[in-house]
């Protein structure tokens, strides 16, 4: 275990280090920080975390600088999550407020946490497959034509054209949307087919062929709508932390390109609660020189999504993940009152 003082011997060379890109020296954290200890005690103390692995000397300089290891225990036990201001905090409100439907809220939610961090921003969308149905709206647009608007709980709005085998009048439409929704509103996809199996057989002989056509559409909705969708934003904050990345940023960037690995990272984000992979933490390879901060969000207690930001291993934690959670918060809130 390291002692209290060798812990704030590594949190203030991890705080230098972060704002001054520089290898930080036991002289330079002496002047900067109150350690009421000499520069030989700091050495003897700096020496002690490069034993342990915890910091590490890049090159010749006096200067040391945090290791994953190091940035690992910063973030677990010295790192407090910075609360966002209170200009700070409308300024979130005031611009995620004015999205008019679940895609315009995922991309200013994707512009506003890349401004905030100055790293990449992923957000994935409502996961449809924790989705409830909110309404099943029919419109009659011919005698056979009937468009299909399915709404759910996150805000998400697909719409389907349906052309039946047969006219279907106004009434048999009207009980139709009533039946429909007594039975799927306020369920999850997963139940729905079982839900509405038997409808068809309630209806008069000469309209089931067309509740069936409505059905089949609804259903294959559900499955199409299933796939996960995720939307990224602010890559090119990367190139000012090139000289962060050992050899080149281009595996950063074509790891960043592959849905599946944003996908597979934002999965490894618990439902509730911040997530932190630092450097090698994570899997993919051209990931290893980088960090990634993520929670979940949702209209209620459940998560229905993540969202998060990929930026080097050199970040400013406790305001990333203060910026992180409070997006989270409000998105949430906006999918609740949505």
């Amino acid at each position: 275990m390291l002692s209290e003082r060798r812990l704030e011997v590594l949190r203030a060379i991890v705080q230098d280090y972060v704002g001054t890109e520089e290898p930080v020296g036991s002289k330079a954290l002496t002047e900067r920080h109150g350690l009421g200890v000499s520069p030989a005690t700091v050495r003897n103390d700096m020496a002690a975390l490069e034993e342990e692995g915890f910091i590490a000397q890049p090159h010749t300089s006096a200067g040391r600088i945090p290791t994953d290891k190091g940035y690992r225990l910063f973030v677990d036990k010295l790192a407090g999550v910075k609360p966002l201001s209170p200009p700070e905090r409308r300024a979130i409100q005031n611009f995620l407020e004015g999205a008019v439907d679940l895609d315009d809220v995922v991309g200013r939610t994707v512009r506003l946490l890349a401004q905030l961090t100055r790293q990449v921003a992923v957000v994935q969308y409502p996961s449809l497959t924790r989705s409830t149905i909110r309404h099943v709206e029919l419109l009659s647009l011919a005698p056979a034509r009937i468009m299909l608007v399915l709404i759910t709980d996150t805000g998400r709005v697909e719409q389907r054209m349906v052309d039946c085998p047969a006219p279907f009048g106004e009434t048999s439409l009207a009980d139709l949307r009533a039946r429909l929704n007594s039975r799927v509103v306020g369920r999850r996809f997963a139940d729905v087919p079982q839900l509405v199996q038997d409808l068809p057989e309630s209806f008069e002989t000469e309209d089931r062929g067309s509740v069936s056509t409505v059905l089949a559409t609804l259903l294959e909705t559900l499955v199409e709508e299933t796939e996960e969708r995720l939307m990224i934003g602010g890559t090119a904050n990367l190139t000012r932390f090139a000289h962060d990345f050992p050899l080149t940023i281009r595996p950063v960037l074509e790891a960043l390109e592959e849905q599946v690995v944003l996908l597979k990272l934002l999965g490894e984000a618990k439902d509730s609660g911040m997530t932190v992979r630092i450097g090698h933490e994570n899997a993919h390879e051209g990931l290893t020189s980088t960090s990634v901060v993520a929670v979940g969000y949702g209209s209620g207690d459940e998560a229905v999504a993540k969202l998060g930001v990929v930026g080097p291993t050199r970040m400013d934690y406790p305001g990333t993940m203060g910026a992180v959670r409070a997006v989270a918060r409000y998105v949430g809130q906006i999918l609740a009152e949505s």
